[in-house]
């Protein structure tokens, strides 16, 4: 069975991804995954590299080996312009994973992403809200993403009902493009998500996807990974670490934030058919997902502007064209 990581972090998701593009690729093409995508946490750095890597590598028939997903996991917050909090009104923020099925949703990934920034910042945030996923959601295919999403949290904080109130929200939108993302990396508040996620994906009609949230290449990088993280929060590899999922900014006295485990890796497709034996079907459907996207070409001719040139000085050497422009003298 075929099967392709479509949650993956770069080392452009700063400080935060510790895998190199070109190892992503290496093993990629080793495990004969027919794709490969890129979904670093808020910007699109790493795409126009991670994209000219897959045509680095072709077949004879001149098709990449592993296609290119372009993709993005977005900080999706109630209003990007609120920038005012307090400690009992916190920015809460939600993970949420989209791909780019075609030029379409590429050009809407660089709004959103360009949005988040311009207008969405916040701390190191750049942080979206649903006003702009209704506006640029064209081309796009979404997910129920990780743990950190709005669904899950829902599920977690609220309890099932509101959660599904949150999944009819997105499912609405993308409809055909929306998909139950599952992740099983040996957490408890994860097993209890699943449940529910499937059986919403059974109630609604919902295609289930694997995937492993990946953010190093082998599992021997945790450590290596855990260093960046100390590294992103200013905290020492001795400081006891919290092993519970929480984001980069939790404030705990005299704990440092990391990763719950060392499951956060590339994972080989042998190894996800394991995690998901149950569940066969969700390796599979990522292949339904990569069947609706695109392969994009992001290099283009050099754009220079159009200087139109007066019909009596057309065939004289540039240089001596600006030696005949008369300024008006400065007064």
């Amino acid at each position: 069975m075929k099967f392709s990581h479509l949650h993956v972090h770069t080392q452009y998701s700063l400080l935060d991804g510790a895998a190199s593009i070109q190892n992503l690729y290496k093993k990629a093409i080793k495990d004969e995954m027919p794709a490969l995508a890129i979904s670093d946490h808020g910007n699109m750095f790493g795409v126009f590299d991670f994209v000219a890597e897959a045509h680095r590598h072709k077949n004879d028939d001149g098709t990449v080996k592993v296609k290119p997903v372009v993709g993005c996991e977005f900080y999706v917050t109630e209003t990007r312009h609120q920038k005012t909090f307090t400690k009992e009104i916190k920015d809460k923020r939600y993970h949420q994973i989209l791909l780019a099925k075609n030029e379409v949703g590429y050009k809407n990934l660089i709004k959103l992403t360009s949005l988040g920034f311009v207008e969405g910042m916040y701390g190191k945030y750049p942080r979206i809200d649903k006003e702009l996923i209704l506006k640029y959601h064209e081309g796009l295919i979404a997910t129920t993403c990780c743990l950190g999403a709005s669904i899950p949290q829902a599920i977690l904080k609220k309890g099932e009902e509101d959660g599904e109130n949150e999944f009819k929200w997105w499912l609405n939108i993308f409809q055909d493009d929306f998909y139950v993302e599952l992740q099983r990396h040996g957490m408890a508040e994860q097993d209890k998500v699943n449940e529910v996620l499937i059986k919403f994906a059974k109630k609604y009609k919902v295609k289930i996807i694997a995937s492993n949230d990946s953010h190093y290449v082998e599992q021997d990088d945790f450590n290596a990974h855990d260093i960046l993280l100390c590294i992103n929060t200013g905290e020492k590899i001795s400081t006891p670490a919290l092993r519970d999922f929480n984001d980069d900014d939790i404030n705990v006295k005299d704990k440092r934030f990391a990763f719950p485990n060392d499951q956060f890796y590339f994972k080989t497709t042998e190894e996800m058919s394991k995690v998901f034996h149950d569940l066969p079907e969700s390796l599979d459907n990522t292949n339904e997902v990569i069947g609706k996207i695109e392969v994009l070409n992001l290099t283009r001719d050099i754009l220079l502007p159009n200087f139109p040139v007066e019909k009596d000085f057309r065939f004289i050497p540039k240089k001596k064209q600006l030696r005949n422009i008369k300024f008006p003298p400065i007064r």
